[in-house]
């Protein structure tokens, strides 16, 4: 029996795992070295204390204290009281993650004489975990929690506001400037924006909140057990903490700004994904609204009516590239000089629909514009118009039988033209098609000029520098100033037809119309009046000397199968401007 003994105990001091044993009265009867070195507690000093005075025990997820002790009448004999996964405390303070086991010992006869208690450490294994399990849920650059989590607490706000009645809140923010910052100072500034942001949005929420990085620069915030009046302050909150912050780089200032889209969370609340993009679009009204506030979802919002219907074009825009719906139209635009001037013509694109119906370019164009979709289009209309109009573009007879080329003027969105791959592309194409650039009149509108001047300035100069030619489009809508015109190589200058609509009648217009015509003439650019769609209007042009006109009284666009063999005087009388 001794040898026996010795034999056990030498087995037990052998493994890795603590072994505790405890009599029926739960009197510490033996531990091992793994014991000690876990507990503090020696073999000797261990033996027939108490369990609960060796043990130091406390709940995981409460901290709270447990004393470890025999249970009796457990249906297999006496066990230890001890959850599966506890953390263990040391004499010295020191801590442990403990995975533990029990059972009960039974002598020959099969009575219960005590228990025996296995324990494992378990801490590196449950950190390596609760890291896996933090980097599945958060979002390494704020710390704050990812959309995946987000989106799993939303649907559980979502199933507590239709099963208790409750009332939330979403509030979805992008953050406005942050391109300029990434732009002016490189990625690395824009992470430490985002981690500042990140701080200031965390502490203007309350503790129940939930602060979250969507993506990009795009954050989330659910408002819990929020009533409806509240929600909006708390926005509001936030916008006036981001308004008062400034980001500083280096030796740069930087001013940044929010617009959130705000969302009401109630039983009438249709699903996760359906609440997610109410505020999306919500958070994008706010945007084209001005930026920098708080704008507040209703289903009968107009303006996300108008997005709504705009999203959905986005498919069908979609499909008609892919279908090859799409066709070009022409418009001549004519001299008001008379017979001896040049006419050309502007490319107008139009869109059938699924049923063969044109439609009209203004009911898809803003979609497309919106969801950045034109530069595609774009290309399409480059690449076709150059396909299929390469022979006429090259070499084209005029009706006196004199070889002329005539000039198209085509459309380009300001996506495209800030684009340094489209610039390269319109170059590519030119070359392969043997596309004579004199031949083709780019036209881009004053707003996509201004708002991308440089990038806009840099595009004109390039391809005029080849031989292309520049129409300034709508202009007199956004004019704040001529000055840029002087740093523009423009060509023609396109008076916007609300302008001209009207000039006959209104004193206004009529004086805009004269400005703009007078500003293109003394810096040497052709003026085009657009919309004039009656002889009292051409009159008027007429007296004022504007050089071109364009409208549906004088052309009614036509599909561009090929140019008409009567094309007008030789375009080359046309004199390059800039």
């Amino acid at each position: 029996m001794f040898q026996e003994k010795e034999l056990a105990e030498t087995t037990l001091h052998s493994i890795g795992d603590a072994v505790m044993t405890v009599d029926i009265a739960g009197n510490v009867d033996y531990t091992n070295p793994v014991t000690e070195q876990m507990t503090g507690w020696g073999a000797t000093n261990a033996q027939g204390l108490p369990l609960q005075q060796v043990l130091d025990i406390l709940d995981e997820k409460t901290r709270k204290q447990i004393e470890p002790v025999v249970v009796p009448g457990a249906p297999d004999g006496p066990i230890v009281n001890i959850p599966r996964h506890s953390i263990l405390r040391h004499r010295d303070g020191n801590e442990f993650i403990i995975e533990a086991a029990t059972s009960a010992i039974r002598d020959r006869a099969g009575r219960a004489i005590g228990s025996i208690l296995v324990f494992r450490d378990v801490t590196q294994a449950h950190l390596l975990a609760q890291q896996l399990t933090w980097q599945a849920t958060h979002d390494p650059l704020t710390g704050l929690v990812n959309r995946r989590d987000f989106e799993h607490s939303l649907a559980q706000l979502l199933e507590s506001a239709k099963t208790h009645g409750k009332h939330h809140a979403l509030l979805y923010i992008d953050l406005d400037q942050f391109k300029v910052v990434n732009d002016t100072c490189g990625h690395v500034a824009g992470d430490e924006l985002l981690r500042q942001l990140a701080t200031i949005l965390g502490q203007r929420l309350r503790g129940t909140d939930v602060l979250a990085r969507l993506g990009g620069d795009e954050f989330g915030v659910l408002l819990e057990s929020c009533p409806a009046e509240q929600a909006p302050r708390i926005a509001n909150n936030l916008l006036d903490a981001v308004r008062d912050f400034r980001f500083i780089w280096l030796d740069k200032v930087f001013e940044v700004g929010l617009s959130i889209g705000l969302v009401v969370i109630d039983s009438e609340s249709r699903d996760v994904m359906g609440i997610l993009s109410a505020a999306d679009e919500a958070c994008y009204t706010a945007k084209d609204n001005g930026r920098n506030r708080v704008h507040v979802y209703r289903s009968d919002d107009r303006e996300l009516v108008q997005r709504r219907g705009e999203m959905r074009w986005i498919a069908r825009i979609g499909s008609a590239l892919e279908e090859k719906r799409f066709r070009l139209f022409y418009q001549t635009i004519s001299p008001l000089a008379g017979p001896s001037a040049d006419a050309y013509y502007e490319i107008l694109l139009r869109m059938l629909d699924e049923e063969g119906n044109i439609v009209p370019p203004m009911a898809f164009i803003p979609a497309a514009e919106r969801y950045r979709m034109m530069p595609s289009i774009d290309r399409w209309v480059i690449r076709n118009l150059f396909n299929t109009q390469g022979p006429s573009l090259r070499n084209h007879v005029d009706q006196n039988g004199v070889a002329v080329r005539p000039l198209c003027a085509v459309n380009l969105s300001g996506t495209s033209i800030s684009d340094d791959a489209f610039r390269d592309f319109v170059q590519d194409q030119i070359a392969i098609h043997r596309i004579p650039p004199a031949a083709i009149c780019f036209e881009i509108t004053e707003t996509a000029a201004i708002t991308n001047l440089n990038k806009a300035s840099r595009f004109m100069h390039e391809l005029k520098d080849i031989g292309c030619r520049f129409a300034l489009d709508d202009f007199g809508t956004g004019m704040s100033s001529f000055a840029y015109l002087k740093h523009l190589p423009v060509d023609f200058l396109k008076i916007d037809g609300s302008f001209v609509s009207d000039m006959a009648h209104d004193p206004v217009d009529f004086a805009l119309v004269e400005a703009i015509n007078r500003i293109g003439h003394v810096l040497g650019i052709h003026t085009v009046a657009e919309s004039a769609e009656s002889e009292d209007i051409l009159s008027k042009l007429r007296d004022l000397g504007v050089d071109y006109v364009q409208g549906n009284a004088i052309h009614v666009p036509e599909l561009l199968l090929k140019f008409p063999e009567q094309y007008g005087p030789a375009v080359r009388t046309i004199p390059t401007s800039g």
